[in-house]
């Protein structure tokens, strides 16, 4: 079965050649590491990863991504986060895009938690012509401002990183209650990398049982073709207290899937949005 893993951000053990521009949230110690994240694919048959920029890390710093990117073509998608106040920012996509090294934009809010902004709109427009998707970071309460721009762009393929944050505790239901009433923008797309998310996410540690349900309903909003698993790499820092491999299982076997559903989750969604080149048949 194809298996591509749509959510790891990597860190580099230089930072004097790579310095944290923000407030530093590291990993512990070697587990956020291309060379971790490589060992973490071999053993788990994954055939291929989108290395999504840590922007609570680096800033809008994409050196490090870029970098990986290039040393790693044939399994790594890169994904981009660009400072939508930044004039210079969709000229700067547009380079990354016809250099190779990026194959989409993790579009983050202007400041005041504004998405439906000029700045980002811009950085849309530019992916659109370029052919890269769209990831979004944001929470269930921008989904006026989402709905907007879903309207403005209807064929840009967009993906909600963990699903607007969905995770376990109070917020679970409006969250759940705000994909119900965008699931039906068909181009877009629900990450499925929350399982785990949170302080809340994962309580019951794994196979995290009390969040299957709440999985099995973003499939049955969206459908399993615009759905696609991310493992939140490094799960030490992101999807405590579950392994790489754990998390992997749980959608590999843990899951109450049909055998179609899961190989469009696992590995056939992903494959559509960020990786067309790739034989179907891995």
């Amino acid at each position: 079965m194809l298996i591509i893993d749509t959510h790891a951000h990597v860190f580099s053990p230089d930072e004097s050649a790579y310095p944290p521009k923000l407030q530093p949230s590291r990993p512990p110690e070697g587990s956020g590491t291309m060379e971790r994240l490589t060992d973490e694919v071999e053993r788990h048959d994954v055939r291929a990863v989108t290395a999504v920029q840590v922007s609570g890390f680096y800033g809008f710093d994409n050196r490090y991504v870029r970098a990986v990117a290039r040393q790693n073509p044939h399994w790594i998608a890169a994904i981009c986060t660009l400072d939508p106040l930044d004039e210079a920012a969709p000229a700067l996509l547009r380079k990354f895009a016809r250099e190779g090294t990026m194959r989409g934009l993790r579009s983050v809010p202007a400041p005041g938690n504004r998405l439906d902004h000029p700045g980002v709109r811009a950085l849309w427009r530019a992916a659109g012509d370029e052919g890269l998707p769209v990831n979004v970071l944001g929470r269930y309460g921008l989904e006026g401002q989402l709905a907007n721009l879903l309207r403005e762009f209807p064929s840009l393929p967009i993906v909600m990183d963990h699903s607007l944050g969905l995770q376990a505790g109070p917020e679970r239901e409006r969250t759940l209650e705000t994909l119900e009433r965008l699931c039906g923008h068909r181009h877009l797309y629900a990450k499925l990398s929350f399982i785990a998310n949170g302080t809340a996410g994962c309580a019951d540690r794994y196979p995290c049982e009390e969040m299957h349900d709440t999985v099995l309903r973003v499939v049955g909003l969206f459908g399993a073709e615009r759905c696609a698993w991310g493992s939140h790499f490094p799960t030490e820092r992101y999807a405590r207290p579950l392994t790489y491999g754990q998390h992997l299982k749980i959608y590999r076997s843990g899951l109450d899937l049909s055998d179609r559903d899961r190989r469009l989750i696992l590995g056939e969604t992903a494959r559509r949005i960020w990786f067309p080149e790739m034989d179907r048949r891995l």
